[in-house]
């Protein structure tokens, strides 16, 4: 039977997409970029934490890849846009090997779609030697979420959405979930966070720090744009018998085109380090420490997000580990 591990299990490398379009961009390519080197160097921790695999879709990003000296592989694949925990494959481990699986996209909903990013989770397979196992079902990988003892959470807003597999019904989808990951058991959360273009993927909203354990975040007052979001998902969470834990919720962020999907959620669990995406908000010191409690064994940090949010999301979305076996 295949096991998804858990994020926290040791990893032998990590994908990460490196904002590479200047016409996707903009202003923003540059500073994105910045981010996402900080973010690749905080994951390597002088190399105590996994191989860091930047992936850049062409040769212009990969020379500034190679002079912000992250350390890490350069590899240049196509690719629309570096959010590769969605278009990324699966690794599963079975019958003692690693299998990648490789779901259909179609652009989030049909709202970004790219024949690029569809092939992607193969390109990333094959350069890593792994054997491909091509899913017929339209998944991303944020929408989804698995504590690596049988337990699976996701969204209502995701999965069920006519806009991804409108052709299958809630028990088939948890059905498929059940056999391709290994999981037992599907908590299913309602709405994701306003503004979330991903149509509510569950790695803004709710993580697992453990097995059994489940982190959720909490309001910041009656302003948080989420505060309805986020007492529905501790009510479904507590019918459904799991043990949660709180994490602040960054509240109310905006920039010029209004409120944001701002979320400590999107955090990356390393071998040897977590990083936290910061909004510069009252809470993020707050966020890094309750998250830092939760993972003594690592280096836990916080750092900003602003630019590569700009594209839509942060630090898990743009990551997909490769697990040992």
């Amino acid at each position: 039977m295949p096991q998804f591990p858990a994020e926290w299990s040791p990893h032998s490398a990590v994908w990460i997409g490196f904002p590479s379009d200047p016409n996707l961009w903009l202003e923003d390519l540059e500073p994105a970029q910045e981010q996402v080197a900080a973010f690749a160097r905080a994951i390597r921790a002088d190399g105590k934490g996994e191989v860091v695999r930047l992936i850049c879709a062409n040769e212009e990003a990969a020379e500034r890849a190679v002079a912000l000296k992250i350390g890490a592989e350069i590899h240049i694949l196509p690719f629309f846009d570096i959010w590769l925990r969605d278009t990324g494959p699966l690794m599963v481990r079975e019958e003692g090997a690693l299998l990648a699986l490789d779901y259909r996209g179609n652009g989030w909903g049909g709202k970004y779609p790219s024949p690029l990013d569809d092939a992607i989770g193969g390109l990333l397979a094959v350069s890593a030697n792994l054997p491909i196992s091509p899913r017929s079902m339209i998944l991303e990988g944020g929408a989804i979420d698995l504590d690596g003892a049988g337990l699976l959470v996701t969204t209502e807003q995701c999965l069920l959405n006519p806009n991804r597999n409108p052709m299958l019904t809630r028990p088939e989808i948890e059905a498929q979930l059940l056999i391709d990951l290994g999981a037992t058991r599907v908590l299913w959360l309602g709405d994701g966070l306003f503004g979330d273009h991903t149509d509510g993927h569950v790695d803004n909203l709710a993580r697992f720090v453990a097995p059994s354990l489940l982190a959720l975040p909490e309001a910041d007052g009656t302003n948080d744009p989420n505060a309805d979001v986020y007492a529905d998902a501790w009510a479904r969470a507590k019918d459904f018998g799991v043990k949660t834990t709180p994490l602040p919720s960054p509240g109310r962020v905006e920039n010029d085109e209004g409120i944001v999907a701002a979320s400590y959620m999107n955090f990356y669990v390393g071998n040897a380090a977590v990083v936290v995406p910061t909004h510069g908000a009252p809470n993020d010191d707050a966020a890094v420490k309750a998250i830092a409690a939760l993972f003594p064994d690592r280096l836990v940090t916080g750092l900003p997000t602003n630019h590569i949010l700009t594209g839509g999301g942060s630090f898990h979305c743009i990551s997909q580990q490769v697990p040992f076996l």
